[in-house]
């Protein structure tokens, strides 16, 4: 084999990066050590793989197919470099985690885990469901834990647990009756950002029912919005979990919806191409379990 694993790396950076200015800076290169390797990677492959146009160096018809071979082999590679730096019940697993499963499921499940394995670290980041996926997409995370749906062919999801979403509010007086749903779509309405999951299941819904809902504020954090429910009179949709306390305290009011029955799916992510080590598989499958008990564990307290 003539081609390098420096050689693809090189490529592989001129093809996200785009200036050879940019890559050589990135890898501590000379810009002319870096056009080498270009001209040497063609001359093994024996036809060009960019078109230079205006100084720019812009893949062509094989170079794209050469990318698109070349790109899942070398994320590989970089997998197992990363497993075998990280040996068996040693190391470290990136972990991403939507709102409400970060707030109220995971923490103690990788605390578990942790205190099983001591030499496992566990890093976790937060965001939406959106978020979550990029990041899992991009190979910044090994795995994800969201609420709403992903439909990417490059993401393997797998359905872990129910959540009921449930409407609530501190006004006694919404409370204090039935409603339909179209009803309420003129009350002031509090919800999750953009590519929330809770705002995602939630409005589709009620898309055939309230189409058009009062959303007079989007936050980007489930207690936030706890918080300004406490203050009055608007009303939102959440995961039954994320209020569970502040409904036992008589903070906040389950909101009694006719024929509204909204059930959603946690699922648990992660990149086709990833590559499924021994910790990779022990953590992913530990935590499926937990929190697949956690949330039947509930369903049969609601009953």
């Amino acid at each position: 084999m003539k081609l390098t694993l420096r050689q693809i790396q090189i490529f592989l950076a001129v093809v996200e990066q785009g200036h050879l200015t940019n890559v050589a800076k990135s890898l501590g290169l000379s810009q002319s050590a870096v056009s080498m390797s270009i001209k040497e990677m063609e001359s093994v492959i024996g036809r060009p793989l960019f078109d230079r146009i205006n100084k720019k160096l812009i893949l062509n018809e094989v170079g794209r197919n050469f990318h698109q071979a070349v790109a899942p082999l070398y994320k590989q590679l970089e997998d197992l470099e990363y497993e075998f730096r990280n040996t068996r019940d040693k190391g470290t697993v990136r972990v991403g985690a939507s709102t409400t499963i970060v707030d109220y499921l995971i923490p103690p499940i990788a605390c578990r885990y942790m205190g099983t394995y001591p030499e496992v670290r566990v890093q976790l980041k937060e965001g939406n469901t959106r978020d979550i996926a990029e990041m899992v997409k991009a190979g910044e995370l090994d795995m994800g834990f969201v609420e709403g749906d992903v439909q990417d062919s490059e993401i393997i999801t797998e359905i872990i647990g129910n959540d009921e979403l449930i409407i609530v509010t501190a006004n006694e007086k919404i409370a204090g009756r039935s409603w339909t749903i179209e009803e309420l779509a003129s009350e002031r309405w509090i919800l999750r950002e953009e590519g929330s999951g809770t705002r995602q299941v939630f409005l589709d819904y009620i898309k055939e029912t309230a189409p058009r809902l009062n959303i007079f504020l989007e936050l980007g954090h489930t207690e936030s919005i706890k918080s300004l429910l406490r203050s009055g009179k608007p009303i939102t949709c959440l995961s039954a979990i994320s209020v569970q306390r502040e409904i036992e305290e008589g903070q906040l009011f389950k909101v009694d919806v006719q024929d509204f029955h909204c059930v959603r799916h946690f699922h648990s992510i992660y990149h086709k191409d990833k590559y499924r080590s021994e910790l990779f598989v022990k953590f992913l499958e530990f935590s499926r379990e937990m929190i697949g008990e956690a949330m039947t564990c509930r369903g049969c307290e609601n009953k």
